[in-house]
């Protein structure tokens, strides 16, 4: 999942504090619709009205009016209680919120070059409007003096959650700093929201213009008809008429070298996916990640911590770079084990084929893919007819959420969206009431980032008597037009699990925008969106949704059980990438305040994955340091090793299902009530062992990843 982060901390902390203010006295206020509450069904967001120019205007207007709304918190001379500081705080700021959802709907998933320039404009300002709210000494003290006298006063649980929260963030954010320590702070922030802002933009621009371009169809043997047509299609569209076109995706290895027959084709797009964003132009980002990192190492020794990760991870589950790294040190050597296996059979595989080259990043999946169909008799293109787009999200995605939560959905046609392929659904609650609505934007375009995610268009919150509004954004091929979209079982896979995050938000049942729905650590965010994974290949479900869109039949158990059968293949591999791309983030974000700063990104990546054991010439990491989103630019630095971590938490959880029945409405329910509904209101480890009855064990994970000998 991609959260939005349009600037460093700023709204992580405070995005869905909403209050209600005056409009500002300005003549831009009766055509601008920003500046007013949506008047449209679950206050949604007015694609339709909304210009480009309003953007600006109302930033100005929603910094102005949340600066007013705190100053006067900070500034009230009756002394600080709840209500009037932090109830006060949760309400500020709905005006600034409102403009920055929209435009982070855009700016991620429909942007241009227009909006990018007001994106990285804005950035350093929105930075400092930030520090101005967290750095406040007189805010800072109130909130200090609620927190000092917490065990004096009566407060629910949620709202004790509430003070602990806005405390640790404050202090983590440098509240307590004396007044030069803080400007060195601030000017240090500015910078950093402006580079990762440029970052984000320099990589969308990066894999647009990495796109490997093809003369002949010769050159695309192995991929389907439909693919290769596409790939016609998509370099006519970007003017390269008469060629092929092959689009990068974010991650290193790309879905079409499982296809590609072809070892030059191969080659090419790998080596275009690997040096996408160090080609020495505008858009090679090693200079950018340079000063990131440096600028990290110094807000580090600011606050008082020996290096960036230390910092980072205090309000995470796993707490300090210790635990992380004694976490992955327990997967790294099952996962090298299992690969080293499996690179045996693809070596035996290549040699069968009579292919006597060594085995690079691009054989990898083209011999793994054959030895696949070898072992399990399973074809990827004998099983995508059956996985058809609307069919998966229709009577898979939202079926399974139907069965365990007993909520439904309808179509709406009547609400605006952002760009033609965006779909809206109201969602219902099991008594029939209207809870929620849901967006789904499923496919590649050239101006969305890369990858899949959710997001909030509005925020539930009891105070403020909103609803949630939820997105899912995800970059499949779009097929040509006339043709079904045709998913892999990973795209699938994708589909049930940025909906995990979804049912996150959608059973948000908090009081406070702050604590709601997935605003929860980066450690256990993942675990709702991956254990819903699970249902993907649950046999009721599966066949619910798996139907050959030519021949109407339902996916034969000979497919399935092919299917399950090949669940645990090429795991040794899939988890070294990951752990690889999580240990580099470590690693990055391990040095020492005291340190010099790194000169050779390349350099430091390479000894990086050799210190940890992890630099294998045929596995690379899943992400670059050049092309690592996540950790430069959309918040997850020192945490990409929470995508494992909540696997972790993901199987377990699983594990109960299993021994409780599995699609049960009433094991849904307690799901539902226990895990789903919470948001951050609870402490997450406790939270989570009560609804297990027991802490978190580590062996489903090894066990469903095929990383335990014999399993």
């Amino acid at each position: 999942m991609k959260q939005h982060l349009f600037v460093f901390f700023i709204f992580l902390i405070l995005s869905s504090c909403n209050m209600p203010g005056k409009a500002p006295d300005t003549t831009s206020v009766s055509i601008n619709p920003l500046f007013e509450e949506s008047t449209l069904p679950y206050h949604t967001i007015p694609f339709d009205k909304i210009r480009e120019s309003d953007f600006e205007p109302a930033f100005d207007s929603g910094m102005k009016e949340e600066m007013a709304a705190v100053d006067s918190i900070a500034q009230n001379p009756a002394a600080p209680t709840f209500e009037n500081t932090l109830v006060a705080l949760e309400k500020s700021g709905r005006l600034l919120h409102r403009v920055n959802s929209a435009f982070n709907a855009l700016t991620s998933a429909n942007t241009n070059d227009h909006l990018q320039k007001i994106q990285e404009a804005l950035a350093p300002r929105l930075s400092a409007h930030g520090d101005s709210i967290y750095m406040n000494r007189r805010l800072y003290e109130r909130i200090d003096t609620i927190y000092k006298k917490l065990s004096q006063v009566q407060l629910d649980p949620e709202s004790r959650r509430l003070v602990e929260y806005y405390h640790q963030k404050f202090v983590m954010n440098g509240a307590a700093l004396p007044d030069s320590a803080k400007a060195q702070l601030k000017k240090l922030n500015e910078e950093e929201a402006t580079l990762s802002t440029k970052f984000s933009n320099q990589l969308l621009a990066a894999a647009k213009a990495g796109a490997l371009i093809v003369k002949t169809p010769q050159e695309l043997a192995g991929l389907s008809d439909a693919e290769i047509q596409a790939a016609g299609e998509a370099a006519k569209k970007a003017n390269h008429e008469g060629n092929y076109l092959l689009a990068l995706i974010n991650t290193t290895q790309q879905p079409a070298l499982q296809s590609l027959s072809n070892r030059d084709t191969r080659k090419n797009l790998f080596e275009a996916s690997w040096t996408r964003a160090e080609r020495g132009d505008s858009n090679d980002t090693r200079k950018n990640i340079l000063r990131i990192a440096a600028i990290r190492q110094e807000k580090a020794r600011i606050l008082g911590f020996s290096d960036y990760a230390a910092w980072k991870l205090q309000d995470q589950m796993a707490k300090t770079p210790q635990a992380v790294n004694a976490f992955l040190g327990k997967l790294v050597p099952a996962a090298l084990a299992k690969a080293a296996a499996e690179a045996v059979d693809i070596k035996a595989m290549k040699q069968r084929e009579k292919d006597t080259s060594a085995l690079e990043p691009y054989d990898w999946d083209f011999y793994a893919e054959k030895v696949r169909k070898e072992k399990y008799d399973l074809d990827e293109s004998v099983i995508k007819p059956y996985f058809v787009l609307d069919s998966v999200l229709k009577n898979g995605v939202f079926y399974a959420a139907t069965q365990l939560y007993g909520i439904t959905f309808k179509e709406r046609t009547d609400l605006p969206v952002y760009q033609e392929d965006v779909k809206v659904y109201e969602v219902f609650d099991q008594d029939g009431s209207p809870m929620a609505l849901f967006y789904c934007d499923y496919f590649k375009r050239d101006n969305k980032n890369g990858g899949a995610w959710m997001d909030n268009f509005v925020t539930q919150s009891k105070l403020l008597n909103t609803r949630p509004v939820i997105v899912n954004v995800c970059n499949f091929a779009k097929p040509v037009k006339g043709q079904p979209a045709l998913l892999s079982f990973d795209d699938v896979t994708t589909m049930f699990h940025e909906f995990g995050h979804a049912l996150h938000g959608l059973f948000a049942n908090q009081t406070y925008p702050s604590l709601s729905g997935t605003s929860v650590a980066r450690d256990f965010v993942e675990m709702p969106s991956q254990f819903n994974e699970h249902w993907a290949l649950d046999s009721t479900v599966l066949k619910h949704y798996a139907r050959n869109y030519k021949t109407g039949e339902t996916i034969p158990q000979v497919l399935v059980d092919k299917i399950r059968n090949a669940a645990t293949f090429n795991q040794g591999y899939a988890m070294t990438e990951l752990l690889a791309a999580a240990k580099l983030d470590m690693q990055w974000h391990l040095l020492a305040a005291s340190d010099s700063a790194v000169t050779d990104v390349d350099a430091f990546e390479q000894a990086a994955l050799q210190k940890n054991g992890l630099l294998i010439a045929y596995i690379p990491p899943r992400y670059r340091s050049s092309y690592f989103l996540h950790i430069w630019a959309n918040g997850y630095s020192a945490g990409y090793y929470a995508y494992s971590w909540a696997e972790m938490l993901d199987h377990d959880a699983y594990a109960w299902f299993m021994e409780n029945g599995g699609l049960r409405r009433e094991n849904g329910q307690r799901f539902r009530e226990m895990v789903l509904s919470k948001g951050n209101s609870e402490d997450l480890a406790a939270m989570y062992k009560t609804f297990r009855g027991k802490e978190p064990s580590i062996t489903p994970l090894l066990e469903n990843r095929g990383l335990v000998p014999g399993k």
